[in-house]
């Protein structure tokens, strides 16, 4: 009787530690107003504002850079990406990218026996030393550059080989993602990096049926309002994508232990409705870094949850780490934010987030901003 206890207790400590999955989904120039958790009426996305309810959702999150390979850096590291050379968003085969010796959330992951893919935009370089596969990740299927000119059966990169996707872009990496995460025998880190709504604006008649924007920004004047139906339909459509995604895990019985963080790598590419921030992408104020985070994982982190303390990207992989146990040695620009998940009235007014690029700068805390002027 007591070995068979003792065996049930070991057995349950053994169910209790397992790993947790993660899945981190990023958009590409996606505003911190293109969600209805946000503010936003003139756009449909009921998974992923209950994806935010589910959890936890930031109201003051950031890029930390306005452009995508430095924000991208930021994100793989830790740290500001000014720190380890990337301070803009690399042109193809410009022969940079993020350094091997760096340290990635893949790197870290996949050393603790974590099986590791990412789908999508790379754009951290293309040059074979900087691709993903030299920066942990056993998988890769997507494209390496910034911008991509057709999102419809695209050429894309297959493990190295060249391949051509099936259908719409976002639809298609949502599928790829999908099976990997089915197919998974050990805890994954599934990285899914949209590359919408960026330019082209190009997404399937059916989300710009019907689109009608009421809404209107402080930039009014120069809205084109063509672009932002486009834009956001693509947003209506990524909503439709991360939907499949938390069906496929409830099917596969992983949704429980599964961390989800979704956000965008920095401000809107237009000039619509963005919860009147200031500027957009490109730029340091608000509107160019203010971006949209989530995360959630059922088994841990209760629903409901709305953080206020300022926050940002540099803070993910720290996360990560205590999220799961792990340690690192190394020496992070950001903080974990785990403890604002346990009680939401801390509060660190010393913490100051910095963006910088093109030469402007801007400084932020809880309380005040200073801007590039």
């Amino acid at each position: 009787f007591f070995s068979s206890l003792l065996g049930l207790i070991l057995l349950s400590s053994c169910i209790s530690e397992t790993p947790p999955n993660v899945i981190f989904i990023l958009t590409d120039d996606q505003g911190y107003g293109d969600l209805g958790i946000y503010g936003a009426s003139d756009i449909e996305t009921p998974y992923l504002d209950e994806l935010a309810l589910n959890g936890a959702y930031f109201t003051s999150y950031y890029s930390t850079q306005p452009v995508c390979s430095a924000s991208r850096a930021s994100i793989m590291t830790g740290v500001y990406s000014d720190r380890i050379g990337i301070h803009n968003a690399y042109s193809p085969g410009s022969k940079v990218g993020l350094n091997p010796d760096e340290t990635t959330i893949a790197e870290l992951l996949k050393a603790r026996g974590y099986a590791t893919a990412a789908f999508g935009k790379w754009h951290l370089g293309d040059a074979p030393k900087f691709l993903p596969r030299n920066h942990g990740f056993d998988e890769f299927y997507g494209f390496t550059s910034g911008h991509w000119g057709n999102y419809y059966d695209p050429v894309l990169e297959n493990n190295g080989e060249i391949t051509r996707g099936k259908g719409y872009i976002s639809d298609d990496i949502t599928n790829k993602a999908i099976s990997f995460i089915k197919n998974s025998k050990k805890p994954f880190f599934t990285y899914v990096s949209y590359n919408t709504p960026h330019s082209p604006m190009q997404v399937p008649d059916s989300y710009l049926k019907d689109k009608n924007i009421v809404l209107k920004g402080r930039y009014s004047d120069k809205e084109n309002v063509k672009k932002t139906e486009a834009a956001l339909a693509m947003v209506e459509n990524l909503d439709y994508n991360v939907g499949k995604v938390i069906d496929s895990l409830k099917k596969y019985e992983l949704y429980d232990n599964t961390i989800i963080i979704y956000f965008s790598d920095n401000g809107p590419n237009g000039n619509r409705w963005n919860n009147d921030l200031k500027e957009r992408k490109g730029s340091t104020n608000e509107g160019g870094v203010r971006v949209p985070f989530f995360i959630q994982w059922p088994k841990k982190i209760p629903s409901g949850i709305r953080v206020s303390q300022i926050s940002s990207v540099l803070d993910i992989f720290p996360t990560l780490i205590e999220l799961t146990n792990n340690s690192s040695e190394i020496d992070f620009d950001g903080l974990s934010f785990k403890k604002y998940l346990e009680d939401q009235k801390l509060q660190d007014n010393q913490r100051k987030i910095f963006s910088y690029w093109n030469n402007k700068i801007s400084v932020r805390n809880n309380r005040f901003i200073l801007d590039n002027k």
